[in-house]
């Protein structure tokens, strides 16, 4: 199994935590990864993308040219990633923000509440974790298992009293497809 995914969205939506999260998963899982963030200069506001790669085999080029899989966690990224996405890939978008439907027939597309579940559980900085969930859901490359430990060894110490709220927005967003 190798999965090649792209992650986008707007500076302050936790584009490049939830990438790093994501091979750090796979890495814990006995995976091998690849990460490779994007973004602008502008301290907020401004483009955030990451491209990853999770694989059982050995991974030959760490560029991710066509992902299996996108995540639009915004309206201005939704129409790069339908760009990238190879022909049948799967595009996650966050229908909380993300109202207008993408234009290609040939995608199979998931949306999920991501922004909304966040605010439900507490905060809508999390609602990368939602999507992050969403997203190991509908690719399977990630397993999450053991996701609370692995958070647990991600975060340094003084961050630690966030997890249950990471943990159940992660649970919230796989559950939401």
């Amino acid at each position: 199994m190798t999965e090649k995914s792209f992650f986008a969205g707007f500076g302050g939506q936790g584009i490049i935590s939830l990438g790093q999260i994501w091979v750090y998963c796979g890495m814990k899982e006995g995976k091998n990864v690849t990460f490779f963030p994007f973004y602008g200069a502008e301290k907020r506001g401004g483009i955030a993308r990451a491209s990853v790669i999770v694989s059982d085999e050995e991974i030959a080029s760490p560029l991710v040219t066509r992902p299996d899989s996108a995540l639009a966690m915004n309206s201005d990224s939704l129409a790069v990633c339908e760009a990238a996405l190879k022909p049948g890939g799967v595009l996650l978008v966050n229908a909380s923000l993300v109202k207008e439907a993408p234009g290609r027939g040939d995608l199979r597309v998931v949306r999920v509440d991501a922004t909304g579940l966040a605010e439900r559980i507490g905060s809508a900085k999390i609602a990368n974790m939602a999507a992050l969930g969403a997203m190991a859901k509908v690719t399977g490359a990630l397993a999450l298992s053991d996701i609370e430990a692995i958070l647990k060894n991600f975060f340094s110490e003084d961050k630690h009293k966030f997890i249950p709220m990471n943990v159940e927005a992660i649970r919230a967003g796989y559950n939401a497809v």
